[in-house]
């Protein structure tokens, strides 16, 4: 007779003799073991059944089992031996039926595309204005604003399908948009290539399968719930492969030394409101501020009014974000190279200029790699590998996305205090003042008093502000320093980009 599962709290067997009764199910876990309460009665009989736990895998609890129900059932223990070896058979074959099922069912479903959606994607990667037709459909998607920061993560996440694959941290205020904004974007990659992460143990990177991460999109939704793991992700970014040792005993007692292995390459996103606390993994990402201007509050406020009032298209969403994923599944990997590499060379300002340049070089790549179906498909004679080249109009694209993301990195303020310094300015420029105190613009500006404070300092010990005590009134005013740094920085950027960009023009002329 085989097991009897309609139910999983109560798995029934029996024979001609014996019907037993496995209370409560089995668990999956720990196959070392089966730890089972059971019931056993004989068919057709008024004795009352015999109960009892035990695992049926430790030789002396079972022993003593089949000499008590042989006792109280007045069988042969034979008889009982050879049912409970059956049972036994049956729970193994069932618990790992479960497993496997309970495997398949974590695991995406990958989506066949039909020939009609092929030809459909296919069609919009071959498209004049890739990158503006993109950027139109992320909105359309549900993405409100941020126009460079939706492409920009769009692309680097499009990078996960390559050897070195881009990483990007979203940074802001609490309350500014951050996760959602991540989360969009992430929606519109296919689901199968996207592991969404809330919070990580120290070593839960260590526990995943050996090719589970494998060109996969990890999006932690909050850096700062991570925090214990960010080391074996920073070796994960950079070496595309993480190795663990652990001592574990096996069933004889002895001890063995394992390695979890997990391998790569990987692409990782994330959000956090404290940019200097990630130092190491931010030199390995892009980084990116969310735009908290009033206009973005107006475009935000304004679409959760109409969602709201009923007057957004939910389906149209989805089905913009099913089309951008099956543009993603008609991208495949291929061999980049860049004729024009050796002229890109970035402005003298930027901080951290090695690796910033390989970020530089890798993007443009990410750029190439978008617009593969309008690249010639080459081949090397000597390997018979298949490339494509680089052109001037993937340059000029991925210049257009960084210029403000070398900016920031150009500059020797946090994105926070930048941003702090930059309405102070406009506000002093309003009021045609130099001067100012802190409660006025803590007021003015409605920061809270110790973010405040922490802005102040970093711009007095910079030289940005000098705090002056008035002499009648004993109190503390700041004086404006510096007004048209920030100015300068940019248009030295822009300046460096377009001239190495109009350099490279006139000799493809």
């Amino acid at each position: 007779m085989k097991l009897q599962t309609d139910t999983t709290d109560q798995l029934f067997y029996g024979n001609e003799i014996l019907q037993l009764t496995v209370l409560g199910g089995i668990k999956l876990e720990g196959l070392d073991r089966m730890r089972v309460t059971i019931k056993i009665q004989e068919q057709q009989s008024s004795r009352p059944p015999v109960r009892h736990n035990l695992d049926l895998y430790n030789d002396t609890q079972l022993e003593k089992f089949i000499r008590k129900v042989a006792e109280k059932l007045e069988i042969g223990t034979n008889v009982i031996a050879a049912s409970l070896s059956e049972l036994t058979e049956e729970l193994e074959k069932y618990r790992l039926d479960k497993i496997k099922e309970k495997e398949e069912n974590l695991k995406p479903k990958i989506r066949q595309l039909t020939k009609v959606e092929k030809e459909e994607a296919v069609t919009f990667l071959k498209s004049k204005n890739l990158l503006q037709k993109t950027n139109i459909l992320l909105g359309e998607a549900g993405l409100i604003g941020e126009e460079t920061n939706r492409l920009l993560m769009y692309l680097i996440f499009t990078t996960r399908k390559l050897e070195k694959p881009l990483h990007i941290i979203s940074l802001g205020s609490s309350g500014t948009g951050k996760t959602y904004l991540q989360e969009k974007v992430s929606q519109c990659i296919p689901p199968e290539e996207v592991i969404n992460i809330t919070t990580l143990s120290d070593n839960a990177f260590y526990y995943f399968g050996k090719t589970d991460l494998k060109y996969k999109l990890i999006v932690i939704e909050d850096l700062d719930g991570a925090a214990n793991a960010l080391y074996p992700l920073r070796e994960l970014q950079t070496k595309n492969r993480i190795v663990k040792t652990i001592v574990q005993k096996n069933t004889k007692g002895e001890t063995k030394t394992i390695y979890l292995v997990v391998e790569g390459p990987v692409s990782v996103a994330g959000c956090t409101t404290w940019e200097h606390i990630y130092e190491d993994n931010a030199n390995r990402c892009f980084l990116i501020y969310l735009d908290e201007s009033d206009q973005q509050d107006q475009k935000i406020m304004q679409y959760q009014r109409l969602k709201a009032a009923g007057k957004i298209d939910g389906y149209k969403q989805r089905e913009t974000q099913e089309f951008l994923q099956n543009t993603q599944r008609m991208l495949q990997p291929i061999k980049i190279i860049n004729p024009y590499a050796e002229q890109l060379i970035l402005p003298q300002t930027v901080f951290k200029p090695r690796r910033t340049n390989e970020h530089y070089l890798q993007f443009i790549e990410a750029v190439t790699f978008y617009y593969q179906h309008q690249r010639k498909h080459r081949t090397d004679k000597t390997t018979g590998e298949i490339y494509i080249n680089t052109t001037l109009e993937d340059i000029e694209n991925a210049n257009m996305l960084l210029k403000e993301i070398l900016l920031r990195k150009s500059d020797e303020l946090t994105g926070a205090c930048r941003n702090y310094l930059e309405n102070l300015k406009e506000y002093l420029k309003i009021k045609k003042k130099k001067t100012f105190t802190s409660l006025e613009i803590r007021t003015q500006l409605r920061i809270k008093e110790s973010t405040l404070r922490n802005y102040q300092n970093q711009l007095q010990i910079l030289g940005y502000i000098r705090r002056k005590k008035d002499v009648k009134t004993k109190s503390y005013t700041f004086e404006l320093m510096i007004s048209r740094d920030y100015e300068t920085l940019q248009k030295g950027i822009d300046t460096a980009l377009d001239q190495a960009f109009k350099q490279l023009t006139t000799k493809e002329q």
